[in-house]
């Protein structure tokens, strides 16, 4: 066993039905899903203020031992609520417990000490990896009924701990920032707020390369160790209801292994530069509702996430069972995510009535090669999209690994991803710079994906590359350059009902040898088939096999 393993393996996990069967047997289909609503969690009558345990809103006492008390005289006494009132209040790592509704009132600033030796060390996970961390802001372990609500706001002071690059940052930015203190790396590209953050990331790297799992190993990487805003692990029944979540260290909002979650009616908020500033990573949990919240950040803003490469396959546990309806996202790098960290699969996924202005991708689904991981049943409808200046909807199975152009196949094995069974319909997006991107391996093409009613006003169209059995239904797709489809390795492809190109564009352009059975029907009543080696005499289609070509018309 390596170092320190114990401490890392999850209570939950091994009772979870499905953790380690998912798998590429599995069955996929297009049907109804049924998702079981999240049970709500239950408190007392009883009210305790934080005023009564000493603490002081003056924005200048540490309050730290003061709201710790009351909470954990809340729980100990069979649980209530715990009021923080109107004020400043300062405080260290707040540790929830079991049967707990800690409520900020409108007016309530909680700010987190920029003091990095206030955060405690400790073993948990994060981007998909069991390691260890600084206490989260708010953190919690194996509990049962804890919520946050309430109008109030909790600030992560993450400016503290985070590195910023220069690429987005002004010039006038960066100097004030330079000037403020801390280093910038040998290149010049990164600003780090202290030297032991700098050399922590290295530090590390190295300690879980060595299987070092010890937490007073990780002392000379604590500065680089940043927390996550809330962190929930191995927690049942949990609600988030009102609050503003803001200024994360890396991530703000990171339930683990918890089920009947519920996510309603808050604001996270990062500024659109901060690293790993996520927004909610919904990590191998089940029974989640998020509904009518908002979020604005610097990285993916509602994410689902199932454990990173060795460390997700071994544990098992899929995300599944999550419903999110009724959320807008402004600045993020994609407004709803699967992945990358994937491993543990995800499943029986609702996303409806949201809005994303200005996310650089819409909609967002990502893997790589090593991580293992089935992704499938998945429904997606009424989702609105404006200015999004890369993809309004992607999948890519080359995350983290540049631009590999058409790589060869490889093996099948536990290690290769999988995305396949959604089903994308009535989405509106106007202005991206693509439409859709599909780009599977060629070992595991992507499959069984159904658009319909999709309506996009795009710089360039819609591109498929080993992608199988995909079906388009009334797409309206407007590209001003290009081919409307582009297709490479491509097979089982039905589209029907789009509209005729403008007057000299392109329809189609398709290629390899691999590309077969495309079927074209409703471009004003006509209908082709193209597959193998056969070239439509469509003057609007065009098939470049990589062998002989023969006209064929049906």
């Amino acid at each position: 066993m390596e170092k320190g393993a114990d401490c890392f393996l999850p209570d939950r996990a091994a009772s979870w039905e499905g953790g380690t069967a998912l798998n590429r047997a599995s069955a996929t289909g297009t049907g109804p899903q049924t998702h079981r609503q999240p049970e709500m969690p239950t408190f007392p009558e009883k009210r305790y203020s934080i005023l009564e345990f000493g603490a002081v809103g003056d924005g200048a006492t540490m309050n730290t031992e003061a709201v710790n008390r009351a909470i954990e005289t809340c729980s100990s006494e069979g649980g209530g609520t715990v009021v923080i009132p109107p004020g400043i209040w300062l405080t260290g790592p707040i540790r929830l417990q079991s049967g707990v509704n800690l409520h900020a009132q409108q007016g309530a600033l909680v700010l987190f000490s920029r003091n990095f030796d206030d955060y405690p060390l400790i073993p948990t996970s994060y981007e998909g990896i069991r390691t260890v961390r600084c206490m989260s802001n708010l953190y919690g372990e194996n509990l049962t009924d804890v919520a946050i609500t309430g109008e109030g706001i909790f600030d992560g002071s993450g400016d503290a701990w985070r590195p910023v690059k220069r690429m987005k940052m002004t010039e006038h930015q960066w100097k004030a920032l330079t000037s403020s203190g801390g280093v910038t790396d040998p290149t010049g590209r990164m600003w780090w707020p202290t030297e032991k953050a700098m050399q922590g990331a290295s530090t590390a790297k190295r300690l879980l390369a060595e299987g070092e799992r010890r937490t007073e190993a990780f002392e000379e990487a604590r500065d680089f160790l940043r927390p996550a805003l809330l962190q929930l692990d191995r927690c049942t029944r949990v609600l988030l209801d009102g609050p503003t979540f803001q200024n994360s260290p890396s991530w703000c909002l990171h339930p683990w292994l918890c089920e009947h979650v519920t996510v309603r009616n808050v604001h996270v908020k990062n500024p659109w530069y901060s690293q790993n500033g996520d927004g909610l990573d919904l990590d191998s949990c089940r029974y989640v509702d998020v509904s009518d919240s908002r979020f604005d950040v610097g990285d993916d803003a509602i994410c689902i996430k199932s454990g990173k490469d060795a460390d997700g396959r071994e544990l098992g546990v899929p995300c599944q069972d999550i419903v999110i309806r009724g959320c807008v996202v402004y600045h993020g790098h994609g407004g709803f995510v699967i992945g990358s960290e994937m491993s543990g699969g995800v499943r029986n996924v609702s996303i409806s009535d949201c809005l994303f202005i200005g996310t650089d991708s819409g909609l967002r689904f990502k893997s790589a090669r090593g991580r293992g991981g089935v992704v499938e049943k998945i429904r997606i409808r009424n989702i609105r999209m404006t200015g999004i200046p890369k993809a309004a909807i992607t999948f890519s199975m080359f995350y983290g690994h540049g631009g590999a152009d058409r790589p060869a196949a490889e093996e099948v094995s536990a290690k290769t991803p999988a995305f396949r069974d959604f089903q994308i319909e009535h989405i509106r997006c106007i202005g991206a710079h693509r439409a859709i991107e599909l780009k599977g391996l060629p070992e595991m093409p992507v499959e069984n994906i159904r658009f319909e009613h999709i309506d996009i006003k795009a710089t360039k169209g819609i591109s498929l590359e080993n992608a199988r059995d995909v079906r388009f239904a009334d797409v309206s797709v407007t590209p001003m350059e290009g081919p409307l489809f582009s297709l490479q390795a491509c097979s089982d492809i039905r589209i029907e009902r789009t509209k005729r190109p403008a007057a000299g564009q392109l329809y189609m352009e398709a290629g390899g040898a691999e590309t077969s059975g495309i079927e074209i029907r409703g471009i004003a009543g006509e209908a082709y088939e193209v597959n193998g080696a056969r070239e439509t005499d469509a003057s609007q289609i065009r098939i470049y096999p990589e062998e002989a070509r023969e006209s064929h018309d049906d």
